[in-house]
């Protein structure tokens, strides 16, 4: 059987083999990664030392400290804006029926850039001003997009045309900022736009989960209708979906999801552009939903973050580095592999 049909009184869940396996094996990938990010660092901790550090029953003091305090916030925020960037990539590519349709690639990225880049040059603002910055950078953009879009529907192309429009002109105008900026303000600015989880502490780490925790909890309720999209508004419209408004709604919430992302490490490439699309590959699903992408982002920016800080070692590469290396490699292939099928 290629499935597998769950049921409890008069509710009945199908799941897909391939789908089911592939999602225990990157939770329990996820979860050696972790370990090893707790553990690996100038201080070597063992994976039992972690475990119980983490519980409380550690017996080193310094591992303890160096578990829970240094390297706990870093992977959690390595999870937990890996999820996010992959939830947002997967509901941009529904929307867009696009693979390229990612928030990288239409400008929402580029725009949360800019705001916080405002933040770092013109005003001078701390970490916290940084992201707030780029939270309201993009959804500044989003906002711009609309007003661009909204006259003619939500279109998916139309969409990722005019976003990539935006994102170019914000990228002319980030690149601006930095030319025209102070050496100090400029070097600061370089440091947040390679995207890094280096200095991320507790309470950074903690309120980047709770707002990531709200809007994906909003994705819920529009996992279904976003699935449906793939079979064309008028099939979608005679179930009865709210196709403009399923679009919309999703939109906001992706674009939060970036921004909130991006608030917490600065910009990290590509892993919403490659996260759909892995998962759905190792799903063998046209739609992978929205927790294969969620984990797949989860892997790839923690395992990035630890190749980062071992790949130089003692010198640490920012994560975005390895990521914008890693998917500019993939982005090749996916390019590749779209005009394959053009020709065909």
């Amino acid at each position: 059987m290629s499935a597998l049909l769950l049921r409890r009184g008069s509710v009945s869940v199908r799941l897909r083999r391939r789908t089911l396996v592939t999602t225990v094996l990157s939770a329990l990938a996820l979860l050696v990664l972790a370990v090893l990010g707790l553990g690996l660092g100038e201080y070597a901790v063992a994976p039992g030392q972690v475990l119980a550090a983490l519980v409380g029953r550690g017996e080193d003091p310094l591992a303890a400290y160096f578990v829970t305090e240094v390297r706990a916030p870093r992977v959690l925020t390595a999870l937990v804006v890996g999820a996010a960037l992959g939830v947002a990539g997967a509901i941009f590519q529904n929307v867009t029926g696009n693979p390229l349709g990612s928030p990288d690639i239409i400008g929402f990225t580029t725009g949360a850039a800019t705001g916080a880049l405002v933040q770092i040059i013109v005003v001078g603002a701390d970490t916290r001003g940084v992201a707030l910055g780029a939270l309201l950078g993009g959804l500044a953009t989003a906002g711009l997009v609309h007003l661009l879009t909204r006259r003619h529907g939500l279109n998916g192309q139309r969409l990722v045309l005019v976003g990539l429009g935006v994102g170019a002109t914000l990228a002319a105008l980030n690149t601006l900022l930095v030319v025209r900026a102070s050496l100090v303000a400029a070097q600061t600015a370089a440091q947040w736009l390679a995207g890094s989880l280096n200095a991320v502490l507790w309470p950074r780490a903690t309120l980047t989960l709770v707002a990531v925790a709200v809007l994906l909890a909003l994705t819920v309720p529009l996992a279904r209708p976003l699935s449906m999209l793939v079979l064309g508004d008028d099939v979608c419209r005679a179930a009865g979906i709210p196709v403009q408004r399923v679009r919309g709604a999703a939109v906001l919430v992706a674009v939060c999801l970036v921004s909130v992302a991006t608030a917490a490490t600065g910009p990290i490439a590509f892993v919403a552009l490659a996260a759909p699309q892995i998962a759905r590959r190792l799903a063998g699903s046209a739609v992978p939903g929205l927790l294969g992408p969620a984990l797949t982002g989860a892997v790839m920016v923690l395992g990035s973050d630890l190749a980062a800080q071992r790949l130089l070692a003692p010198t640490e590469l920012a994560v975005g580095v390895v990521t914008g290396a890693v998917g500019g490699l993939y982005l090749i292939v996916l390019l590749t592999t779209e005009w394959r099928k053009g020709h065909r």
